[in-house]
C-alpha cells in the first residue's frame, strides 16, 4: 500500500469518527452539544495561539483560554434557558455582558507584569484568539434554535454543517475538474473561481434539503446557504493566511489526515457571526 492510499484510509476513518462524534453531540442533548463546541473552542484557541507564537508574538495563552471559556459559559447559560423554554431575565444578559467586558481588559493588566517585547501585539493577539474562535463557537450555540423556531432540533445543527461541508466538497470537485481562474493565488494557489461557484451550488443544494427536513422556508435556507458559502471560502483563506505567515502546513494534528481543529472548522468559524446576524434579522426582527 502506497502512502497516498494509506493517507486516504486514515483521512476516511478520521472523518468517520468525527462525523460520529458530531451526530452523537447533536442527538444527545444540550450538554453534549455544548461539550462538542467547547472542545472545538479550546483546541482551536490553543492552535491559534501556537500559530501566533510561531510568527514571533507572545500571546497570553492561558488568559485567552480563560476568557474564551468564560464567554462560552455565559452564552451557554442563556442557551440552556432557551433550550428548555425557560424565560430569560434581562438581568442575566447584563450580568454576562459585564463579566465579559471585565475579562476583556484583564490581558491589558497582565501584560504589565510579563516583561515581554511587543506588548501591543501580544495583547492584540490574545484578544484576537477570543474573537476569532471563542466568539463564533459561542454564537453557534444559538443558530440551530434560530433555524427551528426556538425549539431544539438536531437536524438544524447538522444541516448547517452540511451546508459548510457541501460547499467545501463541491468547490473541491469543480475546482479540480475545470478550475482555471485562480481566486487568491497569493494565499491559496489551488482555489479557483470555478470552484467558488461550484461550492455555492453545493451549499444551495444542502440549504434546499435543509428546508425539506427542518422547515422554515426555502428563502430562509437559501439565503443562509449563500451567506455561509461565501463566508466559508473567506474563512479558509483567513486560516491559510495565518498559516502562511507562520510557515506551517497544518494548524495541528489532532485529526489524522485532516490536520487540526482550525483546519477542519475554519470555514465554520468565519461563517457563524454572519449567519447569526442574518438569522437574527430575518427570524427575530
Amino acid at each position: 500500500m502506497n502512502d497516498k492510499s494509506r493517507n486516504l484510509i486514515v483521512r476516511t476513518l478520521s472523518g468517520a469518527v468525527l462525523l460520529g462524534v458530531v451526530l452523537a453531540a447533536a442527538f444527545l442533548g444540550k450538554y453534549a452539544y455544548g461539550a462538542l463546541l467547547l472542545f472545538i473552542l479550546s483546541m482551536g484557541m490553543d492552535e491559534f495561539y501556537t500559530i501566533v507564537k510561531k510568527g514571533g508574538i507572545e500571546p497570553q495563552k492561558n488568559a485567552g483560554l480563560v476568557l474564551g471559556v468564560g464567554l462560552f459559559a455565559g452564552a451557554f447559560e442563556i442557551f440552556k434557558r432557551m433550550y428548555d423554554g425557560v424565560e430569560i431575565p434581562a438581568g442575566l444578559f447584563m450580568f454576562v455582558g459585564a463579566i465579559v467586558l471585565f475579562l476583556l481588559f484583564v490581558p491589558f493588566l497582565l501584560e504589565i507584569f510579563r516583561a515581554k517585547e511587543n506588548p501591543l501585539r501580544n495583547i492584540a493577539a490574545t484578544l484576537m484568539g477570543v474573537i476569532y474562535v471563542a466568539l463564533p463557537m459561542s454564537l453557534m450555540l444559538f443558530i440551530p434554535l434560530l433555524l427551528s423556531g426556538g425549539v431544539w432540533r438536531a437536524e438544524a445543527f447538522l444541516f448547517y454543517l452540511f451546508i459548510v461541508w457541501g460547499n467545501d466538497v463541491f468547490a473541491y470537485l469543480v475546482g479540480v475538474s475545470i478550475g482555471k481562474h485562480r481566486m487568491c493565488e497569493r494565499i491559496s494557489p489551488k482555489k479557483s473561481w470555478e470552484g467558488f461557484v461550484g461550492g455555492i451550488i453545493g451549499a444551495l443544494a444542502m440549504g434546499a434539503l435543509g428546508n425539506v427536513v427542518v422547515g422554515g422556508g426555502y428563502l430562509l435556507w437559501l439565503g443562509l446557504a449563500l451567506i455561509v458559502a461565501i463566508c466559508s471560502v473567506l474563512g479558509d483563506l483567513v486560516e491559510s493566511m495565518f498559516k502562511r505567515e507562520a510557515g506551517i502546513k497544518d494548524s495541528g494534528n489532532i485529526l489524522p489526515g485532516h490536520g487540526g481543529m482550525l483546519d477542519r472548522f475554519d470555514a465554520l468559524i468565519i461563517s457563524v457571526p454572519f449567519a447569526f446576524t442574518y438569522l437574527v434579522i430575518t427570524v427575530i426582527l
